[in-house]
């Protein structure tokens, strides 16, 4: 059953929105990677096809290399949806999973092998706690038709809220086009929870000047006369991963390598976009690497776990993690363990369901509305 809670910023521990947090049991917690790998395999072929494991970019190898797709968020969302599975193994976050129990089929089933993969930024702005800043800024715009629009990257509450007044989702891909989208609509956006991509995606259609940023935990980050003046009102919300690089780690990667191109997410700061050779989602990276001729050197910052596949993937190109040794992993992501995967599969080969991600009926039916508003542009 989802909840709907109003928590504090913490940008340390992942925020939970599920009621039940199941551990791994004991004898799960100290598997070898060769028994483990033998026991996933062996799961894998008692369901069959009745089972299907997604793996994000941003998984480790351990999951990654037993996931039937590999990609951004949506789209592994669609490839479930897609196939005939009556399981849905999601080595994600919460939101993620959420996002495939809305798009798929109602007889099946979406699993996050640990409930505890609860993504900080999705956190940031949860649906009560964005209710109550709703009231304060239409307030401070009374005249001004306000359309919210957000990330994928937030709970499946939230995106319900958008569809709720007006608004739609949007990914990094597409953001510009949900801005565009939302201008024919009204007079003002409310753009949550990532101000980075908010801030990018401003300038990228020549608004950068037009922007405000509402800080939900500040007062005095809470300017009622920006708001009024803004055309862009951007959540004070943040990847903890992304917003790490700094201009710094692009100078320095090209003081060491001479030859080599910079790409970053869209989620890294407005500076670091700015300073980078290329920014783009991480479906974007990915081909960015995978179309390099044989030698070209390309530095990424994102997310470090895929900085090493593309390293895997693509040994004739040199990529190179933007700011070295202290990249990071993401916290929530490093969750799904792989003995939880092995946990979750033989519990399904024994009959036995856990962790399931289930999406209250009203709110799957409305945010299921915000993803197809996202689908029109």
């Amino acid at each position: 059953m989802v909840t709907m809670e109003t928590t504090a910023l913490d940008t340390e521990l992942s925020l939970f929105k599920y009621d039940t947090l199941e551990q791994l049991p004991a004898n799960y917690r100290e598997l070898e990677e060769a028994d483990r790998t033998q026991r996933i395999e062996a799961a894998l072929e008692e369901l069959g096809d009745d089972v299907v494991i997604l793996g994000h970019n941003y998984q480790r190898r351990e999951i990654v290399e037993h996931a039937d797709f590999v990609g951004d968020s949506y789209q592994l969302s669609v490839e479930a949806a897609e196939s005939d599975a009556e399981y849905v193994i999601f080595g994600g976050v919460t939101f993620m999973a959420e996002s495939a129990d809305i798009i798929t089929d109602d007889d099946q089933t979406v699993i996050l092998p640990s409930m505890e993969a609860s993504c900080p930024m999705a956190g940031m702005a949860e649906a009560l706690q964005v209710d109550a800043a709703w009231a304060e800024i239409t307030a401070a715009a009374p005249d001004s038709d306000i359309i919210p629009i957000t990330y994928m990257n937030s709970y499946a509450d939230l995106k319900a809220f958008c569809a709720s007044q007006g608004g739609l989702v949007c990914t990094s891909s597409n953001a510009h086009r949900a801005f565009e989208w939302a201008f024919d609509r009204g007079d003002k956006v409310l753009f949550l929870p990532d101000k980075h991509l908010g801030e990018n995606t401003a300038h990228r259609l020549g608004m950068e000047e037009q922007m405000a940023t509402w800080d939900p935990w500040d007062p005095e980050g809470k300017d009622p006369e920006a708001v009024a003046e803004a055309d862009i009102i951007c959540w004070d919300g943040y990847c903890q991963v992304h917003e790490r690089f700094r201009v710094e780690h692009v100078e320095e990667i090209r003081e060491e390598n001479p030859d080599a191109r910079v790409i970053v997410h869209p989620e890294c700061r407005r500076e670091v976009v700015e300073a980078a050779d290329k920014a783009g989602s991480t479906a974007e990276i990915c081909r960015t690497v995978e179309e390099a001729d044989p030698g070209d050197t390309w530095a990424i910052g994102t997310e470090i776990h895929l900085t090493r596949h593309l390293q895997r993937w693509h040994p004739d190109v040199e990529v190179l993690p933007l700011c070295g040794d202290a990249c990071m992993d993401c916290n929530a992501m490093r969750q799904i363990d792989p003995n939880y995967l092995t946990w979750v599969l033989e519990e399904l080969v024994a009959g036995r369901e856990r962790n399931v991600i289930e999406v209250a009926p009203e709110e799957k039916e409305l945010a299921k509305v915000a993803l197809e508003r996202m689908l029109e542009v």
